[in-house]
């Protein structure tokens, strides 16, 4: 049987990667899925890859109207949601003797306040049951060079999660975190600077991890469909690392 047969989800930054892995995934197994991007083409684009059971709404995270828009179309079908897979993130490499406050406020503003309001808002529309996913990062457990406000960002996501889960607990709604490791995406590659130098950044990240590679899509995306599921239904508050060892040695 399906694992999420006759569900709501959502799941923002989906045009691409992990996201829109997920949100394939999630239908795969049976969801009716909203998905969120910002540019128009790509996100039509993942609409038609994803197939009849997503939909597509435009939207940036850190636009408070953006998001009331997304939840005023999840209100009018009417169903509620079940899962909620707070995905949108990014972030770069900058030193700290490099920090601008505006990349500091740019990373801050997409990690930690888009995914805050994001939850906020999706809260009185989840259904006893939920779960909510949020994209955490192997980053907030360890020192990389020139990616401390990434790390930081989703570090405070961790401390989230712990807090929501209790404030939800009495709902039933379970909140949990996925820690991806390396994972060939759009937005790993585009951190090389140059795409002739995508392969070497690609080759460096799997040598620190314990198989050897860095990871596809769709393997987090079986992760998160794991927290999503009744399969952990005694999962909540916790982190899933899907890092293939990089953190666990």
């Amino acid at each position: 049987m399906a694992q999420l047969n006759g569900k709501t989800a959502l799941v923002t930054g989906a045009t691409s990667g992990i996201g829109l892995a997920t949100a394939q995934r999630f239908t795969a197994e049976g969801a009716f899925v909203f998905i969120t991007g910002r540019r128009q083409a790509e996100l039509d684009q993942a609409v038609a890859t994803i197939g009849e059971r997503a939909v597509g709404i435009r939207s940036d995270v850190r636009d408070l109207d953006d998001l009331d828009r997304v939840f005023a179309a999840v209100r009018e079908r009417g169903q509620g949601l079940d899962v909620l897979f707070a995905n949108a993130g990014g972030g770069s490499f900058t030193t700290l003797e490099q920090l601008a406050p505006d990349g500091f406020d740019q990373t801050f503003d997409i990690n930690v306040r888009g995914t805050v309001f994001t939850v906020q808002k999706a809260v009185p529309l989840l259904n006893p049951g939920a779960s909510v996913v949020l994209a955490g990062s192997t980053s907030a457990t360890s020192g990389t060079p020139a990616f401390g406000v990434y790390a930081a960002s989703k570090a405070a996501i961790r401390s989230f999660a712990r807090t929501w889960a209790v404030e939800l607990a009495d709902r039933k709604i379970r909140v949990n975190v996925i820690v991806p490791g390396p994972t060939d995406t759009r937005g790993l590659r585009d951190l090389a600077g140059d795409p002739a130098q995508e392969h070497v950044l690609l080759k460096q990240l799997g040598e620190g991890v314990i198989m050897g590679r860095v990871a596809r899509p769709e393997e987090i995306a079986s992760a998160v469909l794991f927290l999503a599921s009744d399969q952990s239904s005694f999962v909540t508050g916790s982190e899933l690392f899907a890092d293939g060892g990089e953190e666990q040695q």
